[in-house]
């Protein structure tokens, strides 16, 4: 059986710096939840279809289990462990956002994403914006509504 070559990798995560050792094949998504314990991001489709396992990388919504970890380096990831206690968290919360909330994390950092780069958000660019996730428990609704409220709350904190 072949030995699979692993490196050390120094990755910037939540504002950390933490090493892993990683294949070179190794998914940001592997990586993030076998390598270093930050399960927020979920595997679902495993081809960047569901948008479960997405984080932020340098502010960027990206699908971790469609990028490789050693792509990563030198740049800014933020998981749904890193965003404290952002608002559009408390917004779900109160608009009932989510159900079995498997889909969730990946929904809020999309959605801290689009407040954090265009707090004007109109209607017809938050749905552009959802349209990269997928939920199959609950409607758009409630999600939405969050997503509306965050942005209100940055549009007045402006």
């Amino acid at each position: 059986m072949e030995e699979t070559t692993k490196r050390e990798l120094v990755l910037h995560i939540n504002g950390e710096q933490r090493t892993v050792a990683a294949r070179q094949a190794d998914t940001l998504l592997f990586v993030l939840r076998g390598g270093l314990g930050l399960t927020g991001a979920k595997p679902g489709c495993l081809n960047g279809d569901c948008g479960a396992c997405t984080v932020l990388v340098d502010g960027t919504p990206i699908k971790s289990c469609m990028m490789l970890a050693m792509e990563t380096v030198g740049k800014e990831i933020t998981t749904v462990e890193g965003l404290g206690d952002a608002p559009i968290q408390h917004a779900f919360v109160r608009h009932f956002a989510f159900q079995c909330g498997y889909c969730t994390p990946g929904f809020i950092m999309n959605a801290h994403a689009l407040i954090e780069r265009h707090p004007g958000a109109d209607q017809a660019m938050i749905q552009e914006w959802l349209e990269s996730n997928i939920c199959r428990c609950t409607s758009y609704q409630e999600i939405e509504a969050a997503v509306k409220e965050a942005l209100e709350a940055k549009k007045a904190d402006i």
